[in-house]
């Protein structure tokens, strides 16, 4: 018996993509995109330097 007789067979190298040129819209929107996520990610970090939002609700006293 050799030593790879059992067992799942190796798979084959699938070819590399070729790259497809980007038209202007495509640019455009990835562009958009990245904006976009940097100012989400602006204000998230602004908002968890303040703390939590919306702390209030019914405190309790601990008295009964």
């Amino acid at each position: 018996m050799s030593g790879r007789a059992g067992g799942k067979a190796k798979p084959l190298k699938a070819p590399k993509k070729e790259k497809k040129e980007e038209d202007e819209e495509t640019k455009a929107f990835k562009e958009k995109q990245k904006k976009e996520t940097a100012e989400r990610k602006a204000l998230a970090d602004k908002a968890a330097q303040k703390g939590p939002l919306g702390g209030g609700g019914i405190k309790k006293s601990g008295k009964k």
